[in-house]
């Protein structure tokens, strides 16, 4: 008897998302011998619970489905929306009746931490009432987070977008003769990743950003003074790159500092402002120009700096996600294994889902050099294949043309 595919998106956009939800569309009106139609939550489990949902493989051409894998942000909208952490919640049957209802058998969430906390959930579940459903988490996040995977669909589109808008500051920053310092404040709360990606914006030792700090490194204004002096004896325009996470070394976070920090729905500290805080230290304590540049939501919804790499391994996990789950797979996260081979390959496996979700991967510490302000040449070798390459897309009067839902 053929079942049907649900599939969600949740959590932050990033510019790779869409790829993976073509992957997922895609590879399951492959089987149309076990699958009959492909659904897709609005507003992911939030939307659901409302009923509102769509039917891909009916609404969605092959056209809109092309244009779909390159549009940026979440096509079927997202959610920030935390299932109970109680598996006797009333929730959980209603939810399952839906679910039934529409003949589910196999369910897609893309998203990160948060999501795989779904998966996690809803899994145990079913195991709980011995439903046949089958839930597998499918990555995403530009903060390149998730544990037992080399990396996430997410995190290369948006390296590459940060490292060539770094550039393109320090270029702008260069042209005057006084001294002044940009700070570019970038997405990461606890890990560091995104912020590593600024060193590739250097075009030869020496060159801006001069200094880097990640949450991994407890941050000290008295350390940030001296590095900051001894930068301005190297060039006049210093550009600084600070992830928004970035804590002193009693956990405090340099944003608090403005007292901007409020929770969202799961509890976590909604950062900005360390940058402001950092733009008025320089300021007072060195008396000269000083700005700061949030790059906030333009890290993640960037459609016109893709990296091709990006967008076809998310495609990949979709893809990969649904022949699991058609094997009889359940309770798992799509990962990826770099191989040791040269040139850049990887292979795509299964990691238990519980063993991923509520958890974080941090950059690692090795990579984090001078005391904390700058990157290892280490982090090159891991990070540039992961931005390599342009796929090449629709264009209307010289602007992209992307996907927008019915």
């Amino acid at each position: 008897m053929k079942k049907n595919i649900l599939v969600g998106q949740s959590g932050g956009p990033t510019a790779a998302i869409n790829a993976s939800l073509y992957g997922v569309v895609t590879e399951g009106m492959n089987h149309l011998d076990e699958i009959e139609h492909v659904y897709g939550m609005v507003n992911g489990i939030e939307g659901f619970l409302k009923d509102t949902y769509l039917d891909l493989s009916e609404d969605l051409t092959q056209k809109e489905l092309d244009l779909i894998k390159l549009t940026p942000a979440a096509y079927l909208g997202s959610c920030r929306y935390k299932l109970p952490k109680d598996l006797t919640s009333p929730l959980y049957p209603t939810l399952f009746r839906k679910l039934d209802a529409l003949e589910i058998g196999y369910f897609f969430y893309i998203g990160g931490n948060d999501s795989m906390d779904t998966v996690s959930k809803l899994s145990r579940y079913a195991a709980q009432v011995g439903s046949p459903i089958r839930f597998i988490g499918i990555p995403k996040t530009i903060d390149n987070d998730l544990m037992l995977t080399d990396h996430t669909p997410g995190y290369g589109s948006a390296a590459k977008y940060v490292a060539s808008t770094v550039r393109e500051i320090a270029l702008d920053a260069s042209v005057y003769q006084q001294q002044a310092v940009t700070i570019i404040e970038l997405m990461g709360r606890g890990a560091g990743w995104l912020s590593a990606a600024s060193v590739l914006a250097r075009k030869y030792e020496g060159d801006n950003p001069l200094l880097i700090y990640l949450p991994e490194a407890p941050f000290d204004f008295q350390s940030f003074s001296r590095d900051l002096t001894d930068a301005l004896r190297q060039r006049p325009d210093v550009i600084v790159c600070v992830s928004e996470g970035i804590s002193d070394v009693s956990g405090r976070l340099i944003c608090e500092y403005n007292d901007e920090a409020r929770l969202d729905s799961f509890g976590h500290k909604m950062l900005t402002g360390c940058g402001k805080v950092l733009e008025n230290f320089v300021h007072n304590h060195f008396g000269i120009k000083a700005r700061s540049v949030e790059l906030n939501v333009s890290q993640r919804c960037s459609g016109m700096i893709l990296s091709e790499t990006d967008i076809l391994e998310a495609a990949l996990a979709g893809a990969f996600g649904v022949c699991a789950a058609l094997e009889g797979t359940t309770g798992k996260m799509v990962t990826f294994h770099r191989t040791p081979d040269t040139p850049y390959a990887i292979e795509c496996s299964l990691a238990d889902v519980n063993q991923v979700c509520n958890r974080e991967k941090p950059f690692p510490k090795d990579w984090i050099t001078c005391h904390g302000s700058n990157i290892s040449p280490d982090f090159h070798s891991y990070v540039l294949p992961l931005i390599q390459g342009e796929p090449k897309r629709a264009m209307s009067q010289g602007l992209p043309v992307y996907a927008y839902r019915k």
